[in-house]
């Protein structure tokens, strides 16, 4: 599965790119506990079993002073083709909001939180909506996005793109 046009898999599922991250406890513990937990919620969304990079320790990236590490992967839903992304999009909100994240207006920008789900892309699609972009605007910009996604799909290229998340993370290291 090396580019967007071949997102959509035998089984007429097309692959979803979630990147999660976490770095607070949350009530379920700590943020790599945080993670194992919604992984098997995403399990729940997903036509097939998920197919997850390892966790990556980060530093936090355009965060608040102080701001404690990351603990951050990338997972591959595989959706049937007639999904909404603003309805994934949605239940992506409602988990975080269950793992006790608070989505305030006065939060800092990129506050710390003990849940962060990101669609990464959601088969070939690319929209520009005010509540959701797809691609995710940022993901080739992101070490933290790029290196587990190229642990599980280096050759692919998110939508729009003309090099792979590889290249892209090459890119980003030199």
């Amino acid at each position: 599965m090396s580019s967007p046009a071949s997102t959509t898999t035998e089984t007429g599922l097309e692959l979803v790119i979630i990147a999660l991250g976490a770095n607070l406890d949350s009530p379920v513990g700590t943020p790599a506990d945080t993670l194992q937990a919604v992984l098997v919620d995403l399990q729940g969304l997903s036509g097939l079993p998920l197919k997850t990079s390892r966790f990556y320790r980060t530093s936090p990236e355009n965060c608040p002073p102080e701001s404690p590490q990351f603990v951050n992967a990338v997972t591959l839903l595989q959706l049937p083709a007639t999904a909404d992304p603003l309805q994934l999009l949605h239940s992506l909100q409602a988990l975080e909001h269950r793992y006790g994240r608070q989505r305030r207006d006065s939060s800092p920008l990129n506050a710390p939180r003990p849940l962060d789900l990101d669609i990464i892309a959601f088969g070939a699609r690319q929209l520009q909506l005010a509540e959701l972009q797809l691609p995710h605007p940022r993901a080739s910009e992101r070490v933290f996005v790029l290196e587990p996604l190229a642990e599980l799909l280096p050759d692919y290229r998110l939508p729009g793109m003309t090099v792979s998340v590889q290249e892209l993370l090459a890119k980003i290291r030199t």
